[in-house]
């Protein structure tokens, strides 16, 4: 059975996958003041540092992974709900099609296919995104898009 806590993230998944990238309404599903806090399994992808995102730049963090990955997907393996928190197990999977900026320069696509682990944890008040914080082994990506 699917409560409404796990169909807004779901949607929330949805709305990032590669071939639909709605930004605004990734964004709308998030409360005024919700806030995406990027965790790290290694360093961030891009290296920039930045591990907090609020506003417009919530959608803008859905538009620069489908950007480097435009076929990106989410493959949820597990799913559990206890209230308004939502734990994901999930790998992030897609093709890197895309330039990577980081401090140190543009590193150029290689084509290489991604398969990352993540863990995802959302959690919701009165129907919208408080904070999501998202676990991804950004090594692990590197390496598989040719790197490291």
């Amino acid at each position: 059975m699917t409560t409404d806590a796990e169909a807004i993230i779901r949607h929330a998944y949805r709305a990032a996958e590669g071939n639909v990238m709605d930004a605004q309404g990734f964004i709308d599903l998030f409360a005024e003041d919700g806030v995406i806090n990027l965790g790290h399994g290694g360093q961030e992808l891009s290296g920039s540092g930045q591990e907090t995102y609020r506003g417009e730049q919530l959608g803008q963090l859905v538009l620069n992974l489908g950007q480097l990955f435009p076929d990106v997907h989410r493959e949820l393996h597990r799913v559990n709900v206890l209230g308004d928190m939502v734990a994901v197990e999930l790998s992030i999977q897609g093709t890197f099609l895309g330039p990577l900026q980081t401090p140190t320069g543009v590193i150029q696509p290689t084509g290489a296919k991604v398969d990352g682990p993540c863990a995802d944890f959302w959690y919701l008040r009165d129907g919208k995104i408080e904070r999501f914080d998202c676990y991804i082994m950004f090594d692990t990506m590197r390496a598989q898009m040719g790197l490291s």
